[in-house]
């Protein structure tokens, strides 16, 4: 069983959300601890899987990929085998970067990030319709983006 996350913890934890380089001493000030005290809860939030990893988060379009598509499949077959084959294979392909097991009329649902459009067709033809269980797809593409939110409130 996982231990309970304190007021320190959440405090420690709101804080990398927002920018995960802020130093240990500049935290421990914030949340009212010194300095090794906020390495070691570090250190054993990370080792018990509550932080899963330290990251950068890219302006997509800077970088070469102006698409974002949401894709969602809906297999043929619903074996256990073909669902989790399905999951499997897809999580593989390096433009799927969210994959889910959803409920509702649709089984899985991906979020993709691509070049363009051309791309994202290549990708259909030649990776997605290979897929596990003879998937059907349906695809959306982000227009403009609203708000796009990576932390969230620590209980």
């Amino acid at each position: 069983m996982k231990k309970k996350l304190d007021k320190f913890d959440i405090g420690i934890l709101d804080i990398l959300q927002q920018d995960c380089r802020t130093s240990c001493k500049k935290i421990g000030a914030e949340v009212g601890l010194s300095e090794t005290p906020v390495q070691v809860r570090i250190q054993h939030m990370f080792e018990g899987g509550y932080i899963k990893r330290f990251t950068a988060i890219l302006d997509a379009k800077k970088v070469g990929y102006g698409l974002i598509g949401y894709v969602q499949a809906k297999l043929i077959e619903h074996t256990e085998e073909s669902l989790t084959s399905f999951m499997t294979e897809a999580v593989k392909l390096k433009e799927v970067k969210e994959c889910y097991h959803m409920s509702g009329a649709y089984d899985f649902l991906m979020r993709v990030i691509i070049s363009d459009m051309d791309e994202y067709s290549q990708i259909l033809l030649k990776k997605l319709a290979r897929l596990p269980g003879k998937p059907h797809f349906e695809s959306f593409f982000v227009m403009a983006e609203g708000k796009c939110e990576t932390s969230f409130d620590v209980r």
